[in-house]
């Protein structure tokens, strides 16, 4: 990569404000000072854009400042053009000729960048569940789009980046092509239905680990794509799986897997399953195209890519027990290890319980929300949504007490090859894990414990697990499942 000969005056001069040597994309160079940073769009015309005329960069740069403002507020300034003054210098603002223009950003800590913090592993269970709040949140605040051929538009994207690929001599496009399309054709109508649901949106379009960090105490997107509209007019859950992409692949399935669940639990977007192999996979092969210089190996995101498209058949695991058993400790770790990447939805039932009361999921709720009413409610959420992911291909693992035989024959009843599991472990043990609990969508207390203990649960035939300790390896035998890699 290297900056245009035509702006290499420009960013001398950035340079010099600055005092960095420039961070550089394919289109883009920035420069990272103490207390600003100069983001200078590159004269360049490319397949998917054209940065080429002083027009073109000045309207890009304040689309950019346009989009970002609203995702990212505080981190984007403001432009600025660089003027040649009557003395022939060039200058950051002030009278003269323009000849290029600058975006002014505040700095971020480099530490501070999701991409990076992946890399050291500080990406904390605690921050991906605020990393699907983020995204849940965007995504809540963008307004639908009426009349987007989804269908259509999804073909384009997979088009475009397969010529994409192609050119970069990416290996493997082919196969690649020929399963995507037939992915498409399948899932069409799913597409057209979510666009008339309002799911189709103007979003972020380029939601990776590097296009997030740290700001102001909160994960936060930036760099929004803002040069193609076609590319960021698009379904919720595609703008979602870039980030699910790269946790996967940077991470593992148990991190991407997370992220998906706490943004289902938020949303209520069960939906969205049915077409995430298709959206890993165009993000994968993006991905591909886009790391295919000397030196990086694009073959690990086509492997990526082509995993997603052969997904194994969908499962039903259910995991029971009193209060303080472990259920969702459980749940989450079979999770990712089972079904299409990546992994399982985890149906909690105190997290539909709250999003049903409109709450997060650590908010506490009153006595009067846990009526039998209530709670029926709670279980025909349950079933309704484990319906629409398995019947999408999705695998799901159900977590709830279950302590009602009804409830148990139910969940039992939605998939053939049903798996049940039953967690126990002494009073004593799960009084002391109630009360130590804390920052959990559960509002048991002690008190509910022994009331529920108390209660008979009735004919039982799903598997008894110990849970006194960890009762993963046991479930793991259960299901037949290797052991997730340290």
């Amino acid at each position: 990569m290297s900056i245009p000969a035509q702006q290499a005056e420009v960013a001398a001069l950035l340079g010099r404000l600055t005092g960095a040597r420039p961070i550089e994309t394919h289109i883009s160079a920035v420069f990272v000072g103490p207390d600003e940073v100069l983001k200078l769009k590159k004269a360049v015309a490319l397949e998917f854009l054209d940065f080429s005329t002083l027009a073109a960069r000045e309207r890009f740069i304040r689309r950019e400042l346009e989009l970002n403002q609203g995702f990212a507020p505080g981190i984007y300034r403001g432009v600025a053009p660089v003027v040649r003054a009557a003395d022939g210098a060039l200058a950051l603002g002030g009278p003269g000729q323009v000849v290029d223009w600058v975006l002014r950003m505040a700095p971020v800590p480099a530490g501070d960048f999701l991409d990076e913090m992946a890399a050291r592993g500080a990406l904390t269970p605690a921050l991906l569940d605020q990393l699907g709040d983020k995204v849940a949140e965007m995504h809540a605040a963008l307004p639908p789009l009426a009349g987007v051929d989804a269908p259509a538009a999804m073909r384009r994207v997979l088009e475009g980046n397969l010529l994409a690929a192609e050119h970069a001599g990416v290996v493997g496009t082919a196969a690649w092509a020929t399963r995507a399309l037939e992915w498409l054709a399948r899932l069409a109508p799913v597409l057209a239905a979510r666009a008339a649901a309002g799911q189709v949106r103007r979003c972020h379009g380029d939601l990776h680990l590097g296009n997030l960090c740290l700001w102001q105490g909160g994960a936060t997107p930036f760099d929004a794509l803002e040069f193609n509209e076609d590319l960021a007019i698009i379904d919720t859950g595609y703008d979602l799986a870039f980030l699910l992409l790269d946790l996967w692949v940077t991470q593992g399935r148990a991190a991407a897997n997370r992220v998906l669940n706490r943004y289902v639990a938020r949303t209520g977007d069960v939906g969205l399953v049915a077409a995430l192999p298709l959206w890993l996979s165009a993000r994968a092969l993006i991905r591909a195209h886009v790391v295919a210089v000397p030196g990086r190996d694009p073959g690990r995101y086509m492997r990526h890519a082509m995993e997603a498209l052969a997904p194994p058949p969908p499962r039903l695991v259910a995991v029971g027990g009193l209060q303080g058993t472990g259920k969702s400790t459980l749940a989450r770790a079979l999770a990712p290890l089972l079904g299409a990447a990546p992994g399982a939805l985890v149906l909690r039932s105190d997290e539909l319980r709250k999003r049903l009361a409109g709450v997060a999921p650590e908010q506490r709720l009153p006595a009067e929300s846990y009526t039998p009413a209530a709670s029926a409610a709670v279980f025909a959420a349950l079933g309704a949504q484990a319906r629409v992911a398995l019947a999408a291909g999705h695998s799901v693992v159900a977590d709830a007490a279950f302590l009602r035989a009804e409830e148990r024959d139910a969940v039992a009843a939605l998939a053939p090859g049903f798996t049940g599991l039953w967690l126990t472990a002494p009073v004593a043990v799960l009084r002391a894990r109630v009360a130590a609990r804390q920052g959990d969508a559960s509002d048991a207390t002690v008190p509910v414990l022994e009331a529920a203990a108390g209660r008979d649960p009735g004919p039982l035939d799903w598997t008894v697990l110990d849970a006194t300790g960890d009762a993963l390896p046991a479930a793991l035998g259960v299901l037949g499942l290797a052991a997730p890699e340290a």
